[in-house]
């Protein structure tokens, strides 16, 4: 039954890192590079992840510099910037690329924490399904004369607590982010 415990244990922990990198591509106003996770550029007829075809910095709070190892994928960096749906125009001077990110207005800012709300959400019912799978194993052990029924108690008791633990992380992770978004 430990062995249960560790590996829906594992899933939840995994849904709470994606929700973690799920929010740090929302753009908050700042220069961050996490924005750039997920764009691909077009590399010698393969796609391949930004940071490894062009070297990446934020020299300020608000730009965003992407210097490409070779010149001529500066224009394939540019077409894969504006592909990338960032919301974000991408300026060239012909050596590098910058991406300047314009302050919030405070509609924007209340749409990225209703986007983030249900970021948290969704994660959160991948916590509450794990717990199904999780429970349903433990049910089944019990059937089968695998475990006791007070070890079906016990181990219930112990997913659920992992369950709620999980569920206020999200909710710590959720309520940093959305202080993040809102600072003017």
């Amino acid at each position: 039954m430990n062995e249960v415990l560790k590996e829906h244990e594992a899933k939840m922990a995994a849904a709470v890192e994606s929700f973690r990198a799920e929010l740090s591509r929302l753009r908050t106003g700042r220069a961050s590079l996490a924005l750039l996770d997920g764009v691909t550029v077009d590399y010698y007829g393969t796609q391949t992840p930004i940071n490894q075809v062009a070297s990446l910095s934020v020299p300020d709070p608000t730009t965003i510099v992407i210097a490409p190892w070779e010149p001529k994928v500066l224009s394939d960096v540019e077409k894969a910037l504006l592909r990338s749906n960032l919301g974000l125009t991408p300026n060239n001077d012909g050596k590098v690329v910058r991406l300047v990110i314009p302050a919030l207005t405070e509609e924007r800012r209340r749409d990225l924490v209703k986007v983030a709300h249900e970021a948290a959400e969704h994660t959160r019912n991948a916590i509450r399904q794990v717990r199904r799978d999780g429970n349903d194993r433990i049910k089944k052990m019990e059937k089968d004369k695998k475990i006791s029924e007070d070890e079906l108690h016990n181990g219930l008791d112990r997913i659920q607590k992992l369950t709620d633990a999980y569920v206020a992380k999200v909710g710590e992770i959720l309520e940093r982010k959305e202080k993040e978004i809102l600072e003017v």
